[in-house]
């Protein structure tokens, strides 16, 4: 099935706009979950500083039921899990669960990077609270020894509430935008086609023998100056066929003008052009487009086109034609592979 211009243009800007909405709100939904994860593990990063001096005095002194009490109290206001681990991995304090019914925690990946000395991060599920949690923990230490581990972290239920609603505004946004671009790209894609539809429409009046057809394009580009070249060339061609339209027939006025009777034969025998006069004396009106033996049934004419059409050269010979005696002179025209024959009564 054959596609027009304008539905193959518009079909490429859809596509360009449907691939780019969606590598937009790939990259976007990833990119904000990565910001956003990045900067609450900033502010947990910054809690842990601010609880450590409290917190570090507690653990030194292993007062772990004041601990406890502490963090369970902290959590509910600021709404944040804290835990404190020992070198061991052994929970000692947590504000959601009983340190005692915990298991150890020494093989947790933040765990070990606290125990490092540095500030560990993880985002994983955690099986005592049965959901996906983003931890982050620093050591405790005292006069350069590690005392525990000091770990906060969120429940990442709230930050993709946050996130799907940041991303429903995004896919929104998205929509709106992807709208928008589409109307434009409408718009374009009928600018684009319209004159060339104009064009298409004007050749076929030109191919149909309308010299008058024009284009006319409001417009400074390529475009304009393809329609300015094809109104050049509808004038000159314009020009060219009223030069040979007046030429034919000033010919055909020299041709009824002649008193001896004209033929034109081409390779085939055929009649293409014959006067008024040869007409007469062959006693018919329709001679043209026939061929020479279906009007003129004598031996001699034909003996007579055969020579001059085998060695073409020109002959000349006496005959009779309907009863009337006529020297027919035959001439090849060999650039056209024609043959020319004036017949005088």
């Amino acid at each position: 099935m054959k596609k027009s211009l304008f539905a193959k243009s518009l079909g490429g800007y859809l596509l360009i706009i449907i691939l780019l909405s969606v590598l937009i709100l790939f990259f976007s939904f990833r990119t904000i979950r990565e910001y956003y994860i990045e900067s609450l593990t900033g502010d947990l990063t910054h809690l842990c500083f601010t609880l450590e001096t409290r917190i570090t005095s507690l653990v030194a002194e292993k007062r772990f039921p004041e601990l406890d009490a502490f963090v369970k109290d902290l959590g509910k206001h600021i709404k944040t899990r804290i835990t404190v681990i020992d070198p061991s991995g052994v929970v000692v304090a947590d504000s959601e669960k009983n340190p005692r019914d915990m298991e150890k925690h020494n093989l947790r990946a933040e765990i070990i990077h606290a125990l490092q000395g540095e500030v560990g991060q993880a985002v994983r599920f955690s099986s005592t609270v049965q959901q996906e949690m983003l931890y982050v923990a620093l050591p405790i230490k005292q006069k350069g020894l590690t005392l525990g581990v000091l770990r906060v972290s969120l429940f990442m239920k709230d930050i993709t509430a946050l996130l799907e609603k940041l991303q429903l505004n995004i896919l929104y946004s998205v929509i709106v935008i992807s709208i928008l671009s589409l109307l434009i790209a409408l718009v374009y894609s009928y600018n684009l086609t319209r004159p060339i539809q104009e064009l298409i429409a004007a050749s076929r009046r030109v191919a149909a023998g309308d010299f008058s057809a024009r284009v006319f394009m409001k417009r400074a580009d390529e475009l304009k100056e393809l329609g300015d070249s094809f109104n050049a060339m509808t004038e000159t061609l314009s020009s060219f066929f009223a030069e040979i339209s007046s030429q034919k027939e000033e010919l055909n006025n020299i041709i009824s003008s002649i008193q001896e009777g004209l033929l034109v034969l081409d390779r085939k025998g055929t009649i293409v052009l014959s006067n008024e006069s040869i007409r007469k004396a062959l006693q018919s009106s329709a001679v043209d487009g026939k061929f020479y033996w279906e009007v003129i049934r004598e031996p001699q004419f034909s003996a007579l086109i055969d020579r001059v059409a085998r060695d073409k050269t020109g002959c000349v010979d006496e005959l009779i034609i309907q009863g009337n005696a006529f020297l027919c002179s035959a001439s090849p025209l060999v650039s056209q592979d024609k043959i020319i024959v004036m017949c005088h009564d």
